[in-house]
Formats: C-alpha cells, structure tokens, sequence
C-alpha cells in the first residue's frame, strides 16, 4: 500500500512535533540530541580531514588540521573555553602533559590549548571508530592496547625515543578512563615512566569541572557552559630514576587535584593571566533547537566585548562566515 504524497509531510511534521516535545519537557532527551549530535559532528569533521592528512600520510603535524576543524564547536553548544597558564610550555623541548579526564567534552579543552607537536596517547579501541579512528592515526596519535601490558610497555618505550629524536610531545590522561565523579581517580604511572625514561619535564593540565553544565549521570547537558584549563609549572624529571615514578605521580596528582577543587569551586578563578580566546566578551550561549537546524540566537548584554559575541547572533552555520576565520 503505497501512501499519498502528503501523507510523507504528515509523518515528518509529526516526527518534528514528537522531537519538539522532548526537547522541551524532557532534560534527558536533550542530553541525547546534543551528544548524539556532538559525536556525529566529530565524525563529519573527521570525514572532511582525511583527505587534507592524507596528502602528507601519517605525521603529527596533521593535528594542527585536526586542531582547526574541532575549534568551532564550543561554540555551537555555547560553551566558554578560557585558558590559563599556557606561558608554562616550554618552548622548544619535547615534554608529557598530563590531564585530567571527565568525559568526551574533554577534547574541546584540549583542542584549546594543544601545543605544536603534541599528539594524545590514546586507547587503540579508538583505532577503530569509523572515519575518527582513521583521521587520528593520520594524526599520529598512538594507540595503546591496555589489555596487553607487554605490547604497551614496548609502545611507551619506543615512544620515549621519538620524544627526543623528533620533537614530538604527548598528552596522556593518567586516569586512564573517563572520571564523572567531579574528582581525580587515581593515576596509572605510565606517563610518569615515560617521562622519567626520556628524561623531559611533565606539564600538569587541570579542566575544570563540568557539573555546573553537564552531568553523564543526570542526564544533563544545559547551556551556556564555562571550563578553565589551568597549565600548570613543569615539573622537571632530570635525575630521577623509575624509583623515584611513584612519589613523583602521588605529588603531580595532588597538584592538580588541588587547582581541580580551586578552579570548579569559584567558577574560573579570576585573575590575571586569564587567556580568553574569542576577546574580553562573553561567550555566546547558543541554544539547540531538537534537530539543530533552528539555534536560538544568544542574548548580547552591554559588557560584551570584542570578538565574536559583538558581532551579533551566531546561527548554527555562523562558523562558516569567512569573516569569523580573521
């Protein structure tokens, strides 16, 4: 039984009505819509960059067009990325930075702050999913298999080489796993090994924590949003021995759980030094409409600055405009 040509229009206004209504009675079906939308974006924007790093095969600097495509996206879900502390890279030398781990918004910060050269240490499941898994080997991010101890110490091994004869840098979450808890798991010491074994210093990153907007746990997932990545001082490894990786990781962890508990308890802590990426303006609050296709305009108040948030209302393709790219 075939059905008449408006009967296709009646179902879809009906399945937009049906959206509708969840997305406005319903918190936990907006959770979905923004992370299912979240994750299939990542998974658009991995499909545009394999063809651009595949002109150059597998090579780190392939991050910085990884780095460039995923920029974009705090915006759509109007979140405030501020960056503090980022004079502590040093310049020229290859070093571990060590991050704390709460969910996929994760790469939002990093992608905000990663250094040049400087690639994540990854678990190999990542290898492969689908069109992501292919633009982050293009990327050079190393794969570890966790389940085999032997294969990950060789990884790490080898990679303690490439730190010092390609002025390569790693980004690793010692946790290991996503952390909802609004604190720090304890951390596995292979990043600490590493760093000890090449003799480079550790660059502690501190997020802030996300509760105040996003919640796994709640199902909740509002906006605007407002994360802090904190740097932390190097610290140095020179003259330690794998002896010395226990202690070294137990007083690392309890830095950054104390700048964690600071930086998520007062908000963005204020203060000089305060790297806001777009301008001395507020960030602009994007709402979703249920499919993505209608954002809600953010509101702009009196004090926004320069930047984006002046330039009035960003639609969901505002990324688009040239004019934001200058």
């Amino acid at each position: 039984m075939e059905l008449w040509p408006g009967a296709w229009t009646a179902l879809l206004l009906l399945l937009l009505l049906l959206l509708s209504t969840l997305w406005f009675c319903s918190s936990s079906a907006k959770y979905f819509f923004k992370m299912a939308f979240y994750n299939g974006w990542i998974l658009f924007l991995a499909i545009l960059a394999i063809p651009v790093c595949a002109v150059r095969g597998r090579n780190v600097e392939n991050m910085k067009i990884l780095r460039l495509l995923v920029l974009h996206v705090k915006y759509l879900y109007g979140i405030r990325v501020e960056v503090r502390g980022a004079h502590h890279f040093p310049p020229t030398q290859p070093y571990v930075v060590v991050s704390n781990h709460q969910s996929s918004l994760d790469l939002l910060g990093m992608m905000e702050v990663l250094p040049d050269r400087c690639v994540p240490i990854a678990k190999r499941e990542l290898l492969w999913a689908g069109s992501a898994g292919l633009a982050c080997w293009l990327a050079g991010i190393i794969f570890i298999d966790r389940k085999r101890t032997g294969d990950a110490i060789s990884v790490m091994s080898e990679v303690a080489q490439t730190l010092l004869t390609q002025d390569v840098r790693v980004w690793v979450f010692p946790e290991g796993t996503r952390n909802h808890n609004g604190s720090m798991l304890p951390f596995k010491r292979g990043a600490f090994h590493l760093a000890v074994q090449a003799q480079v210093p550790i660059i502690p990153i501190v997020m802030s924590s996300y509760q105040d907007f996003y919640s796994k746990k709640e199902r909740r997932f509002t906006s605007p949003g407002r994360c802090q990545v904190r740097v932390l001082p190097p610290v140095s490894t020179e003259g330690l021995t794998p002896d010395d990786v226990p202690a070294l990781a137990d007083s690392v962890r309890h830095s950054m759980l104390t700048i964690f508990r600071e930086i998520s308890t007062d908000g963005l802590g204020g203060g000089d030094g305060l790297k806001k990426p777009w301008g001395s303006g507020r960030s602009p609050a994007l709402s979703l409409h249920p499919l993505f296709f209608f954002p809600v305009p953010p509101t702009q108040g009196p004090e926004a600055g320069p930047g984006p948030s002046s330039r009035g209302p960003h639609s969901f393709l505002s990324f688009w405009n040239p004019q934001l790219l200058k």
